[in-house]
């Protein structure tokens, strides 16, 4: 009887105190929320992104194994990617290659044409997305557009993006 007592209380302790082994622990802040990776209905993935403070659905993307911060942008055609932040990456197309008009919120400026051949937030991969390098002065932070997003299924709902692959 006693060990029946003694085994009871020991199974209350471990069922109070392992979840919080388990749980989630804060993570260092940094300027762009991560994408959460779910397991999607038949066999897909599925990422979730939170709205941030300001407003917008900010997160960290792989491209072609490198990180780099984008807000997600409908309104964007492509990826929009700075300069700088395509050079650190080992995107650095010449100048010659400049020659696309691009229209931003400061104007018509010179891009250049790329294509990534992979791009991954939370698990969720699509390869080969047409994208555009422009200066850095032209775009004030890497924009996630259409040539990613028309590729899956997503939604906005209660805060949350959610991207279906």
């Amino acid at each position: 009887m006693r060990f029946l007592l003694l085994f009871a209380i020991a199974a209350i302790a471990v069922g109070a105190f392992v979840p919080k082994l388990y749980a989630p622990r804060p993570h260092a802040p940094t300027t762009a929320a991560a994408a959460t990776a779910e397991p999607a209905p038949a066999g897909g993935r599925t990422a979730v992104i939170q709205r941030s403070s300001n407003g917008h659905f900010q997160t960290e993307v792989t491209i072609d194994g490198r990180r780099v911060d984008v807000m997600v942008d409908t309104g964007a055609s492509l990826i929009a990617l700075r300069q700088r932040d395509a050079m650190r990456m080992g995107i650095n197309p010449p100048t010659r290659d400049y020659t696309a008009n691009v229209t931003t919120a400061n104007g018509v400026v010179k891009a250049a044409r790329v294509e990534l051949g992979r791009v991954d937030i939370g698990g969720v991969t699509v390869r080969d997305v047409a994208a555009v390098i422009l200066p850095d002065e032209a775009l004030s932070q890497n924009l996630l557009g259409m040539s990613f997003l028309s590729k899956l299924r997503w939604e906005q709902k209660n805060g949350r993006l959610i991207l279906e692959q």
